[in-house]
């Protein structure tokens, strides 16, 4: 969670007057959109090198599914899956790889990742607030919180897991 953790921080700093929370959120959105679009577009153009690859793990019915459900459910993973660690990961590769327009790729990443951000450093920023005298306890207790959110979000994605080598998720 290097992200989460340097947001998180910076929330606190904000609390301590010595960063701007709007920048602070602004920098993690601007963040989160541009590494979900480096990513994508190595992806995509790389799609070449691994196209026997992608042959071969398309006639498995687990992968076909999988990438099916990203195709008709990328605006919900790119948003979802920006909470989630891995996943984030695997849903940007795998809309590459499939050349998901990447407009709508973009449009979806950036609500993800504003909506992160946003969400990420107002907790920090409130539980900082509320607990000023205790800035430690306060960076431990919006920790726990993020991640207590990724777990409530995996377990409302109970059917998807990770597998193997390739393309990232499948439906168990």
């Amino acid at each position: 969670f290097p992200a989460e953790t340097t947001l998180i921080t910076a929330s606190a700093l904000a609390v301590e007057g010595l960063l701007d929370l709007r920048l602070v959120i602004l920098a993690g959105a601007v963040g989160a959109v541009t590494g979900d679009s480096a990513l994508y577009w190595l992806a995509r153009l790389s799609r070449r090198r691994f196209q026997s690859q992608l042959d071969t793990a398309m006639r498995n019915d687990k992968v076909a599914e999988a990438l099916d459900l990203i195709g008709s459910s990328a605006p919900v993973l790119l948003v979802v899956g920006r909470y989630v660690p891995g996943l984030r990961f695997v849903v940007n590769a795998s809309c590459g790889l499939a050349s998901y327009p990447y407009h709508r790729f973009l449009l979806w990443s950036a609500i993800g990742g504003t909506t992160w951000s946003v969400v990420t450093c107002l907790t920090a920023y409130v539980l900082g607030t509320a607990l000023g005298d205790n800035p430690i306890t306060a960076l431990v207790l919006a920790t726990m919180v993020s991640t207590f959110a990724v777990a409530v979000i995996q377990g409302a994605l109970g059917g998807l897991m990770f597998v193997g080598p390739g393309l990232g998720i499948a439906v168990s």
